[in-house]
């Protein structure tokens, strides 16, 4: 599920104004028509919100609702708090700048899931006494993300640009949603939409040539994962996505000396990006260049040691390479968390 990790890493890290996903696509003209509060002390506790000063934000609203049990605001701002909290906790030290840099074991899971279910239960009592808004119900839809109900997000996204059609960070939300539920012809409709809005978003163009890719149109999805490349040829700060899901995607059709330049591409641009590392290790296996493909799936596993997936690759290099101890140890690491990992609930493998 690389898709559906990276979505939900996106959530995780989207409020930091380094993502690509804050820079390309809340710059939008129309985008995330929030309701701002009008009460003074929810403004205020607003700011701290604004200022990632959450504990404070929290506390605020906290006595707040104390005060006004029925404040629809109040309890809408809180889910919202809650919600960053959980974004704060996977960026905590500063470690983590973009999506593809985020560890499996970077947030604790039991942790993240009852405070977005706090964030769900504030959204749901403030419904109880006004209307949310289009940006509420996205924050809905995020919510439901981490919690992998993409049926869910889609439901809430759905309203929410029911409501606000010119979100189009919505729009993008929503096609990657809908790529996670494998309704391809829906996401390619909704990455279009954002493209509508935003025509140079690299972020859109990338998704759109993942879901024609998921039905099958190689050509087209060729072509749009060159776009996306094309689009942010003169920026100073890329994206890696779009290279390394054309890498992936040549990788897939056995062109690995093809795969190759983009995912050395994407490795330059996110030295620390973990699926970079890995598609290259692949390409290198493929192409029997064993020490570098060691080198970087080493360096993957030494970001995530947690992902099975990374011990196997490494484990068949080094059994290549005729280290059969290594091999074993690394295949004995690939069983131990497979048992552990939890089926896919949705989205492709």
């Amino acid at each position: 599920m690389r898709f559906a990790i990276a979505l939900i890493s996106i959530f995780l890290l989207g409020a930091n104004s380094r993502t690509a996903l804050t820079c390309e696509l809340r710059s939008q003209q129309g985008t995330s028509t929030e309701t701002l509060p009008t009460d003074p002390e929810l403004a205020r506790a607003r700011d701290l919100v604004e200022k990632a000063e959450l504990e404070a934000a929290e506390s605020a609203v906290h006595q707040y609702v104390a005060r006004h049990p029925q404040s629809p605001g109040a309890h809408f701002l809180l889910g919202l708090i809650y919600f960053r909290q959980v974004q704060s906790q996977a960026r905590s030290g500063g470690m983590y700048v973009t999506p593809g840099e985020l560890p499996s074991t970077a947030v604790d899971a039991s942790t993240r899931e009852a405070k977005v279910r706090a964030s769900l239960a504030a959204f749901t009592e403030g419904g109880k006494w006004g209307r949310p808004s289009a940006f509420d119900l996205k924050i809905v839809s995020l919510d439901y993300v981490l919690l992998a109900d993409y049926s869910s997000a889609d439901k809430w996204l759905t309203l929410s640009l029911q409501w606000d059609p010119s979100d189009g960070e919505a729009w993008y939300y929503l096609g990657r949603t809908k790529y996670n539920e494998n309704r391809f012809e829906e996401a390619i409709q909704a990455f279009e939409k954002c493209l509508d809005l935003s025509s140079h978003s690299v972020l859109a163009a990338d998704g759109l040539g993942l879901s024609q890719a998921g039905l099958g149109r190689n050509a087209d999805a060729i072509t749009s994962l060159q776009k996306a490349i094309s689009m942010q040829e003169n920026l100073a700060q890329k994206t890696p996505e779009p290279y390394i899901d054309l890498g992936d995607l040549l990788n897939q059709q056995a062109r690995f000396e093809e795969a190759l330049p983009l995912l050395q591409q994407a490795v330059r641009i996110a030295p620390r990006n973990i699926r970079a590392h890995e598609l290259l290790g692949k390409a290198y296996l493929n192409l029997n260049r064993l020490p570098e493909a060691q080198h970087e799936l080493e360096t993957a596993i030494s970001t995530d040691p947690g992902v099975p997936a990374l011990h196997y690759l490494l484990g068949q290099i080094y059994r290549k390479e005729g280290q059969l101890d290594k091999a074993k140890l690394e295949m004995e690491r690939f069983q131990v968390l497979k048992a552990r990992e939890a089926p896919p609930k949705s989205g492709m493998q």
